[in-house]
This record gives structure tokens, sequence and C-alpha cells, in this order.
């Protein structure tokens, strides 16, 4: 963290998956420091402090520590400082956490935090202290109360389970964007092309995956600017008696200019759980309905944005 950061509008957090409750605040950081002269900052975490302190009872993350930086970066903070959390910056008080890192190094002029911050050794400090202690050092709190989303409050720990449950499409409202797997291309067992559809096998190290399934997603190709509407099957291959947890994607669009190598998959909406059939032919079947089923959702998608352009103009 620089000695010299110069006068900003800070958040502080984990900001895991970067959500639409995460967003909110970001955005009137920015505001603050645009309308005021300083630089809009966000202050996260790594490793997430529960990895350190109770690593048992650690979540598992959204999102990598690379991903939730640009995700950050997109809604337009000017920077964002990592701090890297360790036993003795555990053990800061509520009172040094302020004043060594957000008034001596940050020169913090205001402070954006959600209604349930909790900072220093024990997570002895909240929202009340940290207001009293900007008053004393000459700084504003702002604290941003929670949002929901069709009745639930929109939280890290909520879209996990929503995820793991297979509902992407809920996640994805309050996400405000797709949950998405990133990773490696790599070599499947051979039986697609052969015998079903040629699928791309995405080797990943994300910690949340989505409920075993079929799924309507969209795939990027991390090295160029392609992209493609896609299927995905999050399981194990009952069908070939498979043993191991695969994630294969069937593009719904040829790909000129070669197989990539890394790949970016955004879970869109869930079609069905992932069952035995009695062969390959029987498979391959229901895969091609599954096409129909993803095609037909994207068609719809496609008339809702034009209808909504048509009416925005």
């Amino acid at each position: 963290m620089p000695d010299d950061f110069g006068p900003c509008a800070v958040t502080i957090g984990n900001f895991d998956g970067v959500h639409a409750a995460h967003r909110q605040i970001m955005r009137r950081t920015v505001e603050a420091a645009t309308r005021n002269g300083w630089t809009s900052a966000v202050l996260t975490f790594d490793p997430h402090p529960a990895k350190l302190l109770a690593p048992s009872r650690a979540p598992r993350l959204l999102t990598t520590l690379a991903q939730r930086c640009a995700l950050i970066e997109e809604q337009g903070i000017d920077e964002v400082l990592i701090l890297p959390f360790t036993q003795e910056i555990s053990k800061f008080t509520a009172e040094q956490f302020v004043e060594e890192l957000l008034v001596k190094r940050l020169q913090a002029r205001l402070v954006l935090v959600g209604d349930n911050f909790r900072f220093g050794h024990r997570a002895a400090g909240d929202t009340a202290l940290l207001r009293r202690l900007g008053a004393q050092l000459g700084f504003s709190t702002e604290i941003a109360g929670t949002i929901s989303s069709r009745g639930k409050i929109v939280s890290s720990s909520t879209i996990r389970h929503l995820i793991e449950s297979g509902d992407v499409s809920r996640a994805c409202r309050m996400l405000e964007r797709p949950h998405f797997l990133e990773g490696r291309v790599v070599p499947g067992r051979g039986i697609g092309s052969k015998q079903t559809v040629p699928t791309l096998n995405l080797e990943t190290g994300a910690e949340v995956l989505p409920k075993t399934g079929i799924y309507v997603t969209r795939t990027h190709d991390l090295d160029d600017a392609r992209q493609w509407p896609s299927v995905t099957s999050v399981g194990f291959n009952p069908t070939f008696n498979g043993d191991r947890l695969t994630i294969e994607t069937f593009l719904l669009s040829n790909f000129d200019g070669g197989t990539p190598k890394r790949i970016r998959v955004e879970f869109l909406r869930r079609i069905r759980d992932e069952r035995k059939f009695e062969s390959a032919e029987a498979l391959k079947r229901e895969i091609l309905r599954d096409v129909g089923r993803a095609q037909a959702w994207f068609r719809r998608l496609e008339r809702f944005r034009a209808d909504h352009a048509r009416y925005t103009k």
C-alpha cells in the first residue's frame, strides 16, 4: 500500500463476486470522488480474512483475486488496493486500522461501507465506531443499506447458494452479470466427437460450481474477441459411466480461427438435470433438443433487446 496516496473516497470489503450491492456502493464512491476531485479507491483483502482466522469456516469464493480486481475496475474505480491479510494486520485494533491505514496511508476523506461492516482485531469495530473515529480524524462516513432482489437480500453467500442449487438466472440478477467459469480447454475422452456432439472441455480452479445439469451458456475466447452461444453440461457423464466431474460446452455456431485455448463460460439459464440415457444415440437426441431450447432462449433475448432499444429511444 502506498505511503502517500492522496485524498480519496474509499470503500472497504472483500467484495467477492462484485455483486449488485457492491456495485451500488462503488458507484457512490466514484460519484463522491469525482464531485470532490479525489481518487476513488477500493480497499480489499487477500487472502479472505476467514482463510487465516477460521479456515474451516472460510467461504468458497465466487471470484479469484484477478477476476475481482477486473470487475471492480469495470465500475470506474481509479485504484484497487490489495491489503495482504497477515497475522500482523489481523491484530490491528479498530483504532489502529483507521489511523494507520485509512488516515495516514490513504488520506481518506470519505469512507463508504455496508451496514454490516466490521473491522479491527476480533472484528471489534462497527459502523458506529467508524463514524466516531471519522469525526475525530477528519473523514466522513457513509453507510450503505442492504439491497434486495425479489425478496432476498443480495449477498455473496446467497449467490453461492443459488449457483450451487442451479438457479443461475437468479444469481445473474443479483450479480448484475452472469456467473462465469474460466480456464484452459483440455482434451476429453473423445466420446463427444465420435458418438454425440463435439465439445470444449473446461479445466477450471473455480471454487463455486453450478449444480450438475445442462445450461444455456455463452462462451468467450479469452485470447481474442470471439464469443458463441452455447450449451454446457456440468456433470459426470452417467450415460458413459463417468467417474469425475467434467464441464463440457457445445458451441451453437462454428468457431472459425481454430479451437480456443482458454475460455470463459457464462451460465445464463438451467435447462434440465443430468441423467443417464440408454444409449449414446438417445443422449444425442436429447442434446439436440437442449440445443433447440437454448436457441429459442437466445431468440427471446434478442427480441427483448430489440424491443427495449425501440422503447428507450
